[in-house]
């Protein structure tokens, strides 16, 4: 297929080209692309506002994450964000540095996945901006949402004995970005090479296509329940969980074997060697909510699907402790999770 250099559009042209006939999902939405600036009006809920930039070769590696799928989750981790706030995204502007060795077709393509994201969790993309890169491809995503007054959900609203929650499972976005570096190194020079996904297909898609768990939200508030504290675990359960107790006050104990864990996940840790639970606890980019709520709601938290009790806030003098599968060791948390300010990831 032949490829259209970017220059030949300009860079409105290329705006022009990635909008065209964008739906509006909400009555929030006032101004969409076109303008100056957007317009957006709430007047009846609090504003959500969150940004994520990735950049090539520290976030992302295009040897092996497509440029459709790269979109998609650029979109998806910054609507978790929002829900993990117990709001609901409404509208994204896009911002992208393209270096030249990108054509057009190629930015349709990371295109596609943000409007296939935005279709999908019914989100309006309002504008945007285009420039270009000296250092790969850069993506900036900033995403408006909104919650009814009085119900955002912070990170410093846990009290002892609230219960810890986590939904879906963990380390699977982890071990899939592993098992794709693994499969990189073995690429190398053979460019006939096929790499082996067979019986982990679920873990790749987890660290290339994860979704926001806005079924949570919403199961939540159908149950009629407001949590105390919540996050996204983007940069791993140990990090998220020493957020909450730190901006809360409190300390907490979170048992080893409720870790919520699946199986290809665990055999990826075996075949590669490495430590299970240091994987569910550090690994990130799950994207999965961690959220604490009244001891009261025991009962009501068992009527969700796919959410999983693992611990307790306790008072903040006693510490945040992994509990051992005996039921009496504890190792103190540690944030190892994904820093991007450490200077191996620079």
């Amino acid at each position: 297929m032949s490829q259209t250099e970017i220059s030949t559009l300009g860079e409105f042209g290329l705006i022009d080209r990635l909008t065209d006939s964008l739906p509006v999902h909400h009555a929030s939405t006032v101004v969409s692309v076109g303008d100056d600036a957007a317009v957006l009006n709430y007047p009846d809920s609090e504003v959500l506002v969150t940004t994520d930039m990735l950049l090539e070769n520290v976030h992302f590696d295009l040897t092996y994450v497509p440029l459709k799928h790269l979109g998609y989750k650029a979109a998806v981790v910054n609507f978790s964000d929002i829900y993990a706030m117990n709001g609901t995204p409404r509208q994204i502007t896009v911002g992208l540095g393209i270096s030249k060795r990108f054509t057009v077709e190629h930015i349709e393509a990371l295109y596609s996945g943000i409007r296939l994201a935005c279709e999908i969790y019914g989100v309006d993309i309002v504008g945007g901006d285009t420039c270009a890169s000296h250092q790969g491809l850069v993506i900036t995503i900033t995403c408006i949402g909104d919650v009814p007054k009085g119900k955002a959900v912070r990170r410093s609203g846990a009290k002892p004995t609230d219960i810890i929650c986590v939904s879906g499972d963990l380390g699977a976005a982890y071990m899939g970005l592993q098992l794709l570096e693994r499969e990189k190194v073995a690429s190398a020079g053979r460019p006939d090479f096929q790499p082996d996904f067979a019986g982990k297909e679920y873990i790749v898609e987890r660290q290339l296509k994860p979704e926001a768990r806005r079924d949570v939200i919403e199961a939540l508030a159908k149950a009629g329940i407001v949590p105390t504290a919540m996050m996204d675990v983007s940069d791993g359960l140990s990090s998220e969980l020493l957020h909450i107790c730190k901006d809360s006050k409190v300390g907490c104990r979170v048992y080893e074997d409720r870790i919520p864990i699946d199986y290809q996940t665990a055999l990826m840790a075996e075949e590669l060697n490495m430590n299970l639970v240091t994987a569910a606890l550090n690994g990130g980019e799950d994207y999965e909510l961690l959220f604490t709520v009244p001891l009261s709601m025991h009962d009501r938290i068992g009527q969700i699907p796919g959410v999983k009790e693992i611990g307790y806030i306790t008072d903040e003098d006693k510490g945040c402790a992994l509990v051992a599968r005996d039921g009496e060791s504890e190792i103190p948390l540690k944030a190892q999770g994904w820093n991007p300010l450490a200077q191996e990831n620079e």
